[in-house]
Order: C-alpha cells, then structure tokens, then sequence
C-alpha cells in the first residue's frame, strides 16, 4: 500500500485527491494538510510513502516545506501540486529535491501514475520539461563542477543517461540490461554524489560533461 500525504488549502482539492487516490486500491491518503507547516508535522509524524505538495499556502508556502521536509528527510519523495505549470516556484521547487510535478486539471489516471512512480523514485518530467531545469539550474549556478571521484564506468554511463531524460526502463533497453540493475546503478551513483533524485542528477551530469547542450550522452566522459 502506497501512503500519501497531501497538502493544499483547498477543502474540495484534498476531497477530490483522496477520493481518487483511494479509489485506486493500492494507496492510502494518511494525511491532509491545509498548509506547509502541518504538512511537515504530518510528514514527520506518518513518514509517506508519497506527498503531494501544493505550493501556494497560507503561513509556511510549499516551497519552504518541501525545504524542510527534506531536510530531516532526504530520502523523501515530494510531487508539487501547481495550477501553472510555468510558475517559476516549481523550479524552484524542482531544484531543491521536488521529484516533478503535476497540473491540478491534469487527467485523473495521470495523479495515480504519478503517485505509484514517485513512490519508486521514477522522475516526473518530460524531457522537454527537464531541459529547462537542467538549463534554468545551469544559468542560476555557475560555478563548475569537478568530475566524480569513485563512480566506475557502468555508473557514469548511465548518469550521463538520466542526463538526458531517460526512464529506468529505457535506460535499460539502451544498455540491453534489466530495469533493476539500472536503478542499483542510478542509486548508487546518487550516494556516491550526495543526490537526493534525478533532476539533481540530470543537472550534475550536464555540468561534469557527460551530456552536452544539445542532451546528448558524451560518449568519453571526463574521469577525475
């Protein structure tokens, strides 16, 4: 069973996403909260499987509650819940460890998916969507990153992958490997760089070379 919090300070909003992710039959919505500060006590107290986080809130916004929530939980996996998909808070929010996001009109199969592939600490963004924040991330910090010390080939490899956008599964069909042996790779990889999910991945990788600007994999990436 996956267990959800979700937050938004919109009665009939919560109402609606229970109703929906309940209905489902593999989840469970084990918290509501109205605004950011109940939605970390309720994150700190139920440790979710998923939370849904809007992100304009009365007292504390989404922004500084995914900030943290992350921060005792680094592992936590957080979807922002937005009315405008170019709100510059959800880069914002992408930036600092959010796994994506999803449009509050968006169809109802999409919320479920979401749900069940944040729950596997899947990305939830196009590669259309992570280029620009990959390029956005790029443009706010400039400073350069040094190549990683430690990750063996097969990891750099299928960084420079997630670099690009690319699914666990096709990550697999690329490299002619199993779904599971690429998330082994991909998480050990994030230890080893101190990340907390693949965007932040995605960005790193573009900054130590292993992808290029036009987002395609460097085929010798640079070793430190």
């Amino acid at each position: 069973m996956i267990r959800v919090v979700v937050a938004d300070d919109q009665a009939l909003v919560r109402a609606g996403v229970r109703m929906l992710l309940q209905a489902a039959g593999d989840m469970e919505v084990v918290g509501e909260a109205e605004d950011g500060a109940e939605a970390v006590r309720l994150a700190d107290h139920h440790r979710p499987d998923v939370v849904l986080m809007d992100l304009r809130m009365p007292r504390v916004d989404g922004l500084e509650a995914i900030k943290r929530i992350l921060g005792s939980q680094p592992g936590a996996k957080i979807v922002v819940l937005t009315t405008f998909a170019d709100d510059a808070n959800v880069y914002a929010a992408l930036r600092v460890g959010a796994l994506g996001f999803l449009v509050k009109d968006d169809e109802p199969e999409r919320m479920v998916e979401a749900v069940r592939r944040a729950a596997s600490g899947e990305q939830l963004l196009a590669p259309s969507v992570l280029r620009r924040v990959v390029e956005r991330a790029l443009a706010a910090e400039q400073q350069a990153t040094p190549a990683p010390v430690g990750l063996t080939e097969r990891e750099l490899e299928v960084l420079a992958l997630v670099g690009t956008g690319l699914s666990n599964a096709e990550i697999a069909d690329r490299l002619h490997v199993g779904v599971t042996t690429v998330k082994t790779h991909v998480g050990s990889a994030m230890d080893k760089l101190g990340l907390r999910n693949r965007i932040q991945a995605a960005v790193v990788a573009h900054r130590i070379g292993l992808v290029d600007a036009a987002f395609r994999p460097v085929r010798h990436p640079p070793r430190g």
